[in-house]
C-alpha cells in the first residue's frame, strides 16, 4: 500500500475514535453525532483492514462499505435543522454554504458506492476516495477537537 494511502487509513481510525468521544444532548445534534459515528466506526473498519492492522474480511468490508454510504445519504437530512449544542464540532458555515455541503456528503456516498469491497486491494484503493470525502468536508465545516 502506498504510503499516502496508509497515512489517510491511520488519520481516519484516529478520526473515528475521537468522534465517538463528545456526545451531545440536544437530540439534532446528538442523532447528527450518531450518523458521524455510524461513518466513522466502519471507515476504521475499512481502514484497519486497508492497513492490514486486522485480516480482510469481505462480508465485514461490504457491510462497512454499505453502512458508510447509507449513513452518507442521510447527512442532508440530518443537518437540514440548525441546532446548537456545546458539544456539537459543526460550524456554523454548513447553513450558509448549504449546497456546498450537501454535494461533500454526496461525494462521501459516491465514493463508499463505488469502493470494490470483494478485495483487499479494492478497499485499499477506495479508501482514499471515501478518506478525502470525510476530509473535504471536515476541513471546511467541522470545528477541531
Amino acid at each position: 500500500m502506498k504510503f499516502a494511502t496508509k497515512a489517510l487509513v491511520a488519520g481516519f481510525v484516529m478520526v473515528a475514535g475521537v468522534a465517538i468521544a463528545a456526545e451531545a444532548t440536544d437530540p439534532t445534534v446528538k442523532a447528527r453525532q450518531e450518523l458521524m459515528d455510524v461513518i466513522g466506526m466502519n471507515t476504521g473498519i475499512l481502514g484497519k483492514m486497508a492497513g492490514g492492522e486486522t485480516a480482510f474480511d469481505a462480508a465485514a468490508a461490504e457491510g462497512a462499505k454499505a453502512a458508510i454510504a447509507g449513513a452518507a445519504a442521510e447527512i442532508a437530512a440530518k443537518f437540514e435543522a440548525q441546532a446548537a449544542d456545546p458539544k456539537s464540532t459543526a460550524k456554523e458555515d454548513i447553513w450558509a454554504n448549504w449546497d456546498d455541503f450537501v454535494k461533500k456528503g454526496d461525494a462521501l456516498k459516491a465514493a463508499a458506492e463505488g469502493m470494490d469491497a470483494t478485495t483487499l486491494e479494492g478497499v485499499q484503493a477506495g479508501m482514499a476516495g471515501v478518506g478525502g470525502a470525510c476530509k473535504d468536508c471536515h476541513t471546511t465545516y467541522r470545528i477541531p477537537s
